[in-house]
């Protein structure tokens, strides 16, 4: 099998960098490099070439979690245009539906990420980790209020506890108190 080119091997390290940030969300950041590069068809071998480390992939899907967050939030800006409570109410609520208790890998990184970001040793991710966060919180706060961080604590304690106890009614429960709450 003859090489790829520098495209296709950009075009790959993409693929996994995306696989392996809905995995880690999914599943947390225990997941394999080797079930990484099965999702996408790519050998394990072919690791090494495209990432120095596990860590060095981790810090990558982190980041890109947290892109996909960041054009989230755009698009609600943008559907709501010039009314911001509008935009932010629009997240709570798909924040806090089933459809998004349901699919952790689409899902925030915030919730997704936390237990294996408090576990990680590794500095540069968990400053991606933590800027992330913020920069969530900080688009969160009520206009003149420094409530951003209680707010993205009530969506992500809801939502981790509405995924540990799914199937049960109190998993509904959680999503409609924080809901109210908000």
């Amino acid at each position: 099998m003859g090489r790829v080119s520098q495209a296709q091997a950009q075009e790959n390290r993409a693929r996994v960098v995306a696989a392996a940030s809905r995995l880690f969300r999914e599943q947390g950041t225990d997941v394999s490099v080797a079930d990484v590069m099965k999702a996408v068809g790519l050998t394990h071998g072919g690791f090494y070439k495209q990432f120095a480390s596990k860590e060095a992939l981790v810090a990558e899907a982190t980041t890109l979690a947290f892109d996909e967050q960041r054009e989230l939030r755009a698009r609600q800006d943008e559907a709501h245009a010039g009314r911001r409570e509008d935009a932010r109410q629009g997240l709570i609520d798909w924040y806090l539906s089933a459809e998004h208790r349901d699919c952790p890998a689409d899902g925030c990184p915030s919730a997704g990420l936390a237990a294996d970001m408090a576990r990680d040793d590794d500095a540069q991710t968990r400053h991606i980790y933590a800027d992330g966060v913020r920069e969530f919180a900080d688009w969160l706060a009520t206009e003149g209020k420094d409530d951003g961080l209680a707010r993205l604590a009530t969506l992500a304690g809801a939502i981790l506890l509405a995924r540990a106890t799914e199937g049960t009614p109190l998993s509904d429960e959680f999503l409609t108190a924080a809901r109210q709450a908000l």
